[in-house]
């Protein structure tokens, strides 16, 4: 926001010069971007008053004109401004004057006529980048005045770039209020008595959704003169403000929007029919704005409406239609105080940004209204005329803001910025901001005026009292802290110790957005239930992923479409399911994700190229399992995932519960993903993977090992793990490693049995082991095996 640092000085007047300000209002978090003059750097131009003006005898577009500058001096000036006319007030630079880029002005002469001087407009005072024409003084403007002086252009625009929840500030009020607090002064409170009406016309107002506009007021006022001109001080507040004057009637309300930081609006009262109705739009309908652009109307959209049509998009832009015009001789002029939440986003979505709906979407003080309205009134009448009805006021009591009470402890207060504050300059603190703090039992009580939507609990109002008091007033204290353990789980397996594992078989971690594309995302999982978003970044990113699969394989997408062949990628994230038993309906759980494709190994001279398989997928997870030390808790079954291959996927079980599956991407989904090869993928919930089997320490047995081969024949459908499963528990404590060292089909083997190899390592912790104690656990191995897989030992 810009604003002129001599308006708010009218309002409130600290003993610091502009650069002191700029620094005390950034340090307060109204951050000043930037400190520009008013007008250019200029000397020697006075207040004149052309006397006399007549055409130039040799040229069609210049005028001969004598102007007074005061001490009965009167200068011939050629001038080729097609507004300069007798009797007007000027802005005048005499000869030794020095304009802006240090053009000094000279006697001359023009087609053959003396020019003693130069009639100036704003553009060549450094002013304004463009002008209609010669600057046009107030008639009453004191002829041979310095012009620096008269127009008060030994100012400074300030522009302060205010976050989101100062929307308190966005008004020389609000500013002035905080700049009072700042410096413990008061401020010059602008007085504004309601204005009496004069006529009895009134017009019907009717909320049809009061939780989106509880308070609107509307006014008429008949008669109005526009053919009146903006005073000039108005109009230089307002250039100072970065706002252009267009009319009075706009004039008056942006001026209103600026002074009060309360949005207004006036409409042609002969273009609306019937009564003023605040509702949602209706579907299909359309509005030409302001600006000529037609607004296809949402039916979330709330406007003003009379009995037929919608005449403005509510808090955000009128519509051209019952806009103010030359011909307008009676208004309408609306106060009103739409919900936050009514206005946010709806400006964006139609393309638009106003000032009105900067401020609406940040929140307009609620009680503001009738302030803002007298304060209209009061200027309109006194520059266009015309006669005043009895202010209309439709109000919804129990859809505005509910007054709220925060506590602030001064314990708290003191723990978190590290420094007791004297509670009277707290109290003091609180009340300057409009808070009417009681402080009883070292706790403070403020209720919390309606121009500040921000504070709501406790940590505000530390802020509050932080900033003001100033940041760095606060003693620069070094924390102090003693050393000592720090509670952890060592049950618990940190992330690194998987991310380093998949680092080092060759994988690059990768972070993809939680926002996925729907259609990408229905190709891999298309019974999955995902939380579409109300308000998307973009349609590419409008669900919520149930996996971490769509973003993994966007990005080998991405990296095949750079000629990138071997592609290994990790995730680490969270996938968010919905579920009725979690809190807002949506499940989060942290989940690590992986997919490989192409080559094992980089080219390489000593080995031989092959592509990666099932097999070698199975072995990067078996190795994320093994971190936890408790291989035996994990079960790999044979199932079908979906969006996997039926045949070469599987499910991960840890005591008996589904933590994850892997296996081989499904052969349509690579093809409609445009996948260049067969790829790979893994999913293991963290919450079954991070817990670790601790180690416990014991005697190294004395007694020797004792390795004894088996190689039995069973059917090809017979799963390894089972058998080992029954090996473990028949071997019992003796058996201390157990390893399957080769898997044979061929000769002497039937077509659907296989040959595996099998070692089994004993020993006795206690003792020496005897060939008949290894005798007798193998061929109770053999013997259980055979009963249960049907094994016979290989010949």
């Amino acid at each position: 926001m810009k604003f002129s640092e001599k308006w708010l000085r009218e309002w409130v007047n600290p003993a610091i010069d502009t650069e002191a300000l700029s620094e005390q209002l950034s340090m307060a978090g109204l951050e000043v971007d930037g400190l520009d003059p008013v007008a250019g750097n200029f000397s020697g131009v006075v207040v004149g008053e052309v006397v006399e003006c007549g055409q130039h005898p040799d040229a069609d577009k210049l005028r001969v004109t004598k102007v007074n500058v005061g001490e009965d001096e009167l200068l011939d000036i050629v001038c080729g401004a097609a507004n300069c006319r007798q009797g007007l007030k000027v802005a005048v630079a005499k000869v030794g004057a020095v304009l802006p880029g240090d053009f000094k002005i000279k006697k001359a002469k023009l087609r053959g006529q003396p020019s003693h001087g130069m009639l100036c407009a704003f553009e060549e005072l450094g002013m304004s980048d463009n002008s209609d024409g010669i600057l046009e003084l107030p008639l009453d403007a004191p002829v041979g005045q310095d012009i620096r002086e008269y127009l008060g252009l030994d100012d400074t625009i300030v522009d302060v770039d205010l976050t989101a929840n100062r929307s308190d500030c966005l008004g020389i009020k609000g500013l002035a209020r905080e700049v009072g607090v700042l410096n413990a002064i008061d401020v010059n409170a602008l007085s504004i008595a309601p204005v009496a009406a004069t006529i009895n016309d009134t017009i019907e107002i009717e909320l049809v959704n009061p939780e989106s506009c509880p308070r609107y007021l509307g006014r008429v006022i008949k008669g109005i003169n526009l053919d009146a001109v903006t005073p000039l001080w108005m109009v230089e507040k307002l250039r100072r403000s970065g706002v252009r004057s267009i009319d009075p009637v706009v004039d008056v309300t942006n001026y209103v929007l600026l002074e009060l930081g309360h949005p207004m609006h006036a409409f042609d009262l002969a273009k609306i029919e019937g009564g003023i109705k605040v509702r949602n739009a209706r579907e299909n309908e359309e509005l030409v704005l302001l600006d000529g652009n037609t607004a296809k109307l949402k039916p979330t959209t709330l406007v003003i409406a009379d009995e037929t049509k919608a005449l403005a998009i509510a808090g955000i832009f009128g519509g051209q239609e019952s806009g103010v015009t030359e011909s307008t001789s009676d208004i309408l002029l609306e106060s009103a105080f739409f919900s936050p939440l009514a206005i946010a986003g709806q400006a964006r979505s139609y393309g638009l940004h106003t000032d009105a709906s900067h401020r609406y979407e940040r929140g307009v003080d609620y009680q503001l209204q009738h302030d803002a309205m007298a304060r209209a009134t009061q200027l309109l009448l006194e520059i266009v005329g015309g006669e005043a009805g009895p202010v209309i006021e439709a109000l919804s009591e129990k859809h505005l803001p509910a007054k709220k009470e925060v506590s602030l402890r001064q314990s708290r207060l003191d723990k978190v910025i590290g420094y007791s504050i004297a509670a009277e300059t707290v109290t003091d603190i609180l009340n300057r901001l409009g808070l009417a703090a009681v402080y009883e039992n070292g706790q403070w009580t403020a209720q919390v005026p309606s121009f500040r939507f921000d504070i709501s609990i406790e940590e505000d109002l530390i802020e509050e009292v932080a900033r003001v008091f100033g940041y760095n007033n606060i003693p620069n204290e070094a924390p102090k802290a003693s050393l000592k353990m720090t509670d952890h789980n060592e049950s618990l397996l940190g992330l690194k110790a998987f991310r380093n594992t998949l680092v080092t078989r060759g994988y690059q971690e990768a972070i993809t957005y939680s926002f996925v594309d729907p259609k990408t995302q229905n190709v891999i999982h298309p019974s999955a239930d995902a939380l579409i978003l109300p308000h998307p970044i973009s349609s590419e990113m409008s669900a919520m992923r149930v996996s971490l699969m769509p973003g993994l394989l966007s990005s080998l997408v991405y990296n095949q479409n750079r000629q990138q062949s071997r592609i290994r990628l990790f995730e680490h994230g969270l996938k968010f399911i919905k579920d009725d038993s979690a809190e807002n309906g949506i499940a989060q759980q942290a989940v690590l994700g992986g997919v490989i494709t192409g080559s094992v190994m980089g080219e390489h001279w000593a080995e031989k190229a092959r592509s990666v398989d099932f097999f070698d997928l199975k072995g990067d997870v078996e190795a994320l399992l093994a971190l936890t030390a408790d291989c035996s808790s994990f079960e790999i079954k044979s199932e079908v995932v979906e969006g996997l291959h039926p045949g070469q996927s599987a499910v991960i079980y840890r005591n008996n519960e589904k933590i994850g599956f892997f296996g081989t991407l499904h052969p349509e989904i690579q093809a409609k993903l445009s996948i260049n090869s067969q790829t790979f993928v893994f999913e293991i919930e963290m919450l079954g993977l991070e817990k670790r089997q601790l180690p416990l320490a014991k005697e190294v047995s004395k007694f020797p090992a004792n390795r004894r081969d088996i190689a039995i024949v069973v059917k090809d459908d017979v799963k390894l793990g089972d058998i080992l499963s029954v090996i473990e528990k028949v071997g019992g404590n003796q058996l201390v490693d157990l390893n399957l060292f080769d898997v044979y089909k061929g000769n002497g083997i039937e077509s659907d049995h296989k040959s595996l190899a099998i070692a089994l390592t004993l020993q006795n912790g206690d003792r020496t082991l005897e060939e008949q104690d290894i005798k007798l656990v193998v061929d109770q191995v053999v013997a259980v095996l055979a009963e249960e897989f049907n094994a016979s030992l290989r010949d």
